[in-house]
């Protein structure tokens, strides 16, 4: 615990065979009450290493998606009761020792959400992130910026704290099961009001870390100026939004 609160550390998966105990070890577990990982139906060896690490793991009996497995990391984690969810992905992409600092930042009751940003330092090139995506990224992230009226450095990392307030009082269930949940949460913590910040963070991009397509890539972007001109429209009165609404969908605890 940190600050008498339960730290919880999910870890969503897909084919991390290679890494996943490399991932595991580092993290700092005298701070962190438990971790999960939550299989998006890989077809290598990941489930059979987490259970060899004892992991408690959740399989997914078709494949979900990179947001269909978040919403399992987070529902679980909730019905577990933890207080700071920390998503850590298991392809060693992102430095494990920083899941503490990340708790720690929410724990002092700052923040209700928590980035590791690969753009402050300096370290996505030099985590070896292809060119083509950063300057995507640096695009993406003036747009948005300008768009809602933040700062942020990066809005496109998958390392990411969640305090348990965010988690259960945001519609997730109205978020997309690809990979644009990602930047939905983000523009949803906005949308309420709630406190985000960031650290830096390094990264590591290498042939066993998870990276979409190029053609994923453009899907994606375009999908970001979609929900971020949605997210500008609603807050204008103009149009709502299920994904922007109090009344949308909730993680159901009860059940999958």
């Amino acid at each position: 615990m940190i600050n008498g609160q339960k730290i919880l550390v999910v870890l969503p998966a897909y084919n991390a065979e290679k890494t996943i105990e490399k991932t595991f070890t580092e993290i700092p577990k005298e701070y962190i009450d438990e971790i999960i990982l939550v299989d998006d139906h890989s077809n290598d060896k990941t489930v059979e290493i987490a259970k060899r690490l004892n992991i408690p793991v959740i399989v997914h009996k078709k494949n979900l998606g990179y947001g269909g497995n978040q919403k399992t990391c987070y529902r679980e984690a909730l019905r577990r009761g933890a207080d700071i969810v920390v998503m850590l992905h298991p392809d060693y992409q992102y430095p494990p020792k920083l899941v503490v600092p990340m708790a720690s930042l929410i724990a002092s009751g700052m923040f209700d959400a928590v980035l590791g940003s690969r753009i402050l330092g300096g370290y996505a090139l030099k985590g070896g992130m292809p060119f083509y995506k950063y300057v995507a990224n640096r695009f993406l992230t003036f747009f948005q910026n300008i768009m809602t009226g933040q700062k942020l450095s990066e809005y496109h990392t998958g390392y990411r704290a969640f305090s348990q307030k965010v988690l259960a009082q945001l519609p997730l269930l109205e978020n997309s099961d690809d990979f644009i949940f990602d930047n939905q949460i983000l523009l949803q913590i906005f949308y309420f009001g709630y406190r985000i910040g960031e650290i830096s963070s390094p990264c590591s991009y290498n042939k066993e870390s998870s990276s979409i397509s190029f053609i994923r890539s453009i899907l994606y972007g375009i999908n970001v100026i979609k929900m971020t001109s949605q997210f500008l429209l609603q807050k204008m009165g103009v149009c709502r939004f299920r994904v922007f609404s109090r009344e949308g969908i909730r993680l159901n605890l009860s059940g999958m």
